[in-house]
């Protein structure tokens, strides 16, 4: 199955908490208990999306965390990215990808493909939209057909 990781869900989570009360910092505390996650796990993800710039954090009596840009600049892949690590499907589907058998192996261009495909959806995909309790619209077809590698142009 593919997936991503509960700590990636919750990540989402925290930042469409904080995405729907931007005027504010909030801390740690206050988020676990809004969204119902272990004050620990909370820290962790946020200290995660600190590290990634998604997130700003100040200390003191009005410190706490926002958001480093606007929901609207913030995608999924951005989220993603910063718990998970790059979005690639295959080891040769990412940027500096190493695979020993990518000259022989048939599949690595369509895997390449796929992964941009997935790549262009997520970044389409912004904090924003994830924070609005309406459902999100996606495109019926994905772009894979139209997408052009590195290598071909």
């Amino acid at each position: 199955m593919l997936k991503l990781s509960r700590l990636t869900d919750y990540a989402a989570v925290v930042m469409a908490q904080i995405a729907r009360h931007p005027e504010q910092p909030h801390a740690a505390a206050e988020l676990a208990e809004a969204v119902q996650l272990p004050h620990p796990t909370v820290s962790k993800t946020l200290k995660m999306l600190v590290r990634a710039g998604l997130l700003e954090s100040r200390r003191g009596a009005q410190g706490g965390y926002s958001l480093a840009r606007p929901a609207s600049r913030i995608t999924a892949s951005d989220i993603i990215s910063a718990i998970e690590g790059p979005v690639a499907m295959t080891e040769c589907s990412q940027v500096g990808g190493d695979c020993d058998l990518a000259a022989t192996c048939g599949v690595a261009d369509n895997w390449q493909r796929v992964s941009l495909a997935i790549r262009t959806l997520l970044d389409s995909v912004t904090l924003a939209h994830l924070a609005d309790t309406n459902p999100i619209k996606l495109p019926v077809q994905l772009p894979i057909q139209s997408v052009s590698l590195a290598a071909e142009a």
